[in-house]
């Protein structure tokens, strides 16, 4: 027997919204729950997936937001609903706004992956009811963007996903921020994993309606479980998707996801993937080329086992056998949704006979394991009527930018090379300090486009201690911080002298027996690209001769080093 919602205790308001959408009746969790739920009572609700939750408490809320108006405030919302995934808290958005919508309640939805921004915009703005995932809701807390203190109600959908996701630490700090004696709703199909503790920690003596066990529904949906050769497994799978109504392929890894969905294209079966390393546009792109039919296949990891809701989907396909039975059970009921009828086919190798039988009997599933080819007659009736092949269009490359070439960053001053330590690019900067340059050399090698100058003469001639020459790393930083020497610097008694120190890192190509002046011949000076940049090539050969009549000063070039230029005015 039907049960209207009116009768239920649904506002006449949103019972005639549902009614413009097609639903006129309540599922058993509905009609078992919302009476407790409309009263105001803390609500523990166990049902399969597909079994009408989101109505079971999207009901219940909006009805007691709407009878008890307030004037919005920014960042402090009043009713909260967290999900473990954004396609969940997607989908419960979709089942919400309209109901609040109608109750003139606003919704924001919150999740990550994506840029705050528009979240935070929303927020200030001011919402009645948020719908979010504990990761980003918590991080907006952290940022005290969003403030709970004034939620009357909570909920927590698919509280045993959350626990296998590990999210319950999360959980518990958010609800911790939340007033205490509000209304609770918590959903889960299963009371393991730690969601027990959370209904002892925050709900007060909830009424407990279970209308389904945590086996899979065995009425509305054909389970199938197909034994193949390894080597015929490809085809099998194509058999099956080539079906002419939707279905959803599920696999283990998301590499293998979306190369299957491109195989499967290929071979003239549109198909898209879902899975974690798409960004929550291409997401969001590809369940709508699915669920609008230019795609018939979705090929998904687990990350569409839950929350996913597409309507007509009339197959499933586990390519890969999961791991556990809750995740078969989550996975299978993407078909045989809201009472409609579907099928499940479990493929599996002969290797992976045992660890399905296993997986079967958790799930409470007993069904023949048939040894088929891609041919077989059973195959065919899973398939159902076989679509026309679809010519394969490859997706149009994306047009990227030039690539810059190391002559375009060097000749700019730019970034390339950044080994090249603080050269001098940038013209103009004033002359050196202390006795400066001779012969009308710029000894600090400043912005004016010339390369600044060092000494090349052995540290014996210049009174210094004889040492070694610090080279330049890789031949490129000819402009380091103390590219000239610093007047003055020399101690008297033949003490030491800064010049020429740290102009590098780099050790000498070589070195002669008596002294510690490099032996390596100096490289052929470049022009244009930054190619043997040298010391010697960076200087003429009137700036060596000017330093021995002078000492240059020190300075600080540019940090973006351009291609070397000669001092020489020859």
């Amino acid at each position: 027997m039907s049960v209207s919602f009116t009768s239920l205790g649904v506002p006449a308001r949103l019972a005639t919204i549902l009614s413009g959408q097609g639903i006129d009746t309540a599922f058993p969790i509905q009609e078992a729950t919302l009476p407790s739920t409309l009263e105001g009572k803390d609500v523990l609700g166990r049902g399969r997936t597909g079994s009408g939750k989101t109505l079971a408490f999207s009901l219940p809320l909006v009805a007691r937001l709407a009878a008890n108006p307030k004037p919005r405030k920014a960042r402090f919302p009043r009713a909260l609903i967290m999900a473990p995934t954004r396609e969940l808290a997607t989908q419960i958005s979709r089942v919400v706004i309209p109901l609040a919508e109608g109750a003139d309640l606003r919704t924001t939805v919150i999740f990550g992956g994506v840029s705050q921004v528009r979240q935070e915009k929303e927020l200030n703005s001011g919402v009645d009811i948020v719908i979010a995932c504990p990761g980003r809701l918590e991080d907006l807390l952290r940022q005290k963007v969003v403030d709970l203190s004034r939620v009357e109600v909570s909920v927590l959908d698919e509280a045993d996903h959350m626990a296998d996701l590990g999210f319950l630490p999360v959980v518990k700090r958010i609800l911790d921020q939340t007033p205490r004696g509000i209304q609770h709703m918590l959903f889960s199909a299963t009371l393991d994993n730690g969601v027990d503790k959370l209904v002892q920690r925050y709900l007060d003596q909830p009424v407990v309606h279970s209308v389904d066990s945590s086996q899979a529904a065995v009425d509305t949906m054909d389970h199938h479980v197909f034994v193949v050769d390894a080597d015929s497994k490809k085809e099998l799978v194509l058999e099956l998707a080539s079906g002419t109504g939707r279905r959803i392929m599920f696999m283990r890894t998301k590499h293998h996801a979306k190369k299957m969905a491109v195989w499967l294209s290929k071979a003239g079966v549109p198909a898209v993937d879902l899975h974690g390393n798409l960004s929550q546009n291409a997401r969001d792109r590809n369940l709508a080329a699915f669920s609008g039919g230019d795609a018939r296949v979705l090929v998904a990891t687990d990350v569409a086992a839950r929350g996913v809701h597409v309507d007509g989907v009339e197959l499933v396909v586990h390519i890969d056998p999961p791991a556990e039975h809750k995740a078969y059970l989550h996975r299978s009921g993407r078909t045989a949704r809201a009472g409609s009828a579907g099928a499940v086919a479990t493929i599996a190798t002969p290797d992976q006979q045992g660890d399905v039988k296993s997986l079967m009997r958790a799930a409470g599933i007993k069904v023949p394991f048939e040894k088929v080819s891609p041919q077989s007659a059973a195959v065919a009736a899973v398939r159902g009527d076989k679509a026309e092949p679809v010519t394969y269009v490859a997706p149009r490359p994306q047009s990227n930018p030039r690539a810059k070439t190391l002559a375009d960053s060097d000749a700019a001053g730019g970034r390339g090379r950044r080994r090249g330590g603080r050269g001098n690019s940038r013209p103009g900067r004033p002359a050196a300090r202390g006795e400066g340059s001779a012969a009308g050399v710029d000894s600090r090698g400043g912005r004016d486009g010339g390369e600044r100058s060092r000494d090349d003469r052995p540290r014996g001639e210049r009174g210094g201690r004889p040492g070694p020459v610090r080279g330049e790393r890789n031949g490129e930083r000819a402009g380091g911080r103390n590219g000239g020497q610093r007047a003055g610097s020399q101690r008297s008694g033949g003490g030491r002298s800064r010049s020429g120190q740290r102009q590098g890192s780099g050790r000498p190509e070589g070195r002669d027996a008596n002294t510690s002046r490099p032996s390596s011949s100096p490289r052929p000076t470049s022009s244009g690209a930054r190619q043997g940049n040298t010391i010697g090539d960076a200087i003429g050969q009137k700036t060596q001769e000017a330093l021995g009549a002078g000492r240059p000063g020190r300075g600080r070039g540019s940090r973006r080093a351009g291609a070397p230029q000669s001092n020489s005015k020859g």
